[in-house]
C-alpha cells in the first residue's frame, strides 16, 4: 500500500496501480515493488532512463514501448505527472476493454 499520497491524483494513479496489479499480476508485483515511498531514488534515474531510451526506438533493444513506462515510474514522485499518466492508463485501459470486447463479439458471430 502506497501511504505517501494523500492529494486526490495521487489517490487516483493509486487506484490504477492497484487495477493494473490485479489485471496484469506480473507487472503489478513489480509496479507495486518499485513505487514504495524509499525507492525514489531509483524510481527517477531508472524513469528518465527509460524515456531517453524510448527515443532511441530505431536501435533493436529500445522501443517506444519505454516512454510510458518511464513516464509511469516518473508519476509516482513528480506531481504535476500523476494527473495526465493516471488519465492515460484509464483510457487505454477502456480502449483496450472495448478492444477485446469487439474480438469476442466477432467470435461469437
Amino acid at each position: 500500500m502506497i501511504r505517501h499520497r494523500i492529494n486526490p491524483e495521487g489517490r487516483r494513479l493509486h487506484r490504477q496501480f492497484e487495477r493494473l496489479r490485479r489485471d496484469y499480476p506480473r507487472m503489478g508485483s513489480v509496479l507495486f515493488r518499485i513505487s514504495r515511498p524509499g525507492w525514489a531514488l531509483v524510481r527517477v534515474p531508472v524513469g528518465v532512463t527509460f524515456i531517453l531510451g524510448g527515443f532511441l526506438a530505431i536501435l533493436p533493444v529500445f522501443g517506444l514501448w519505454m516512454i510510458p513506462v518511464g513516464l509511469l515510474l516518473l508519476a509516482v514522485d513528480v506531481p504535476w505527472l500523476r494527473r495526465p499518466v493516471s488519465g492515460a492508463i484509464i483510457r487505454l485501459r477502456r480502449r483496450a476493454d472495448r478492444f477485446r470486447q469487439r474480438r469476442r463479439e466477432k467470435r461469437d458471430d
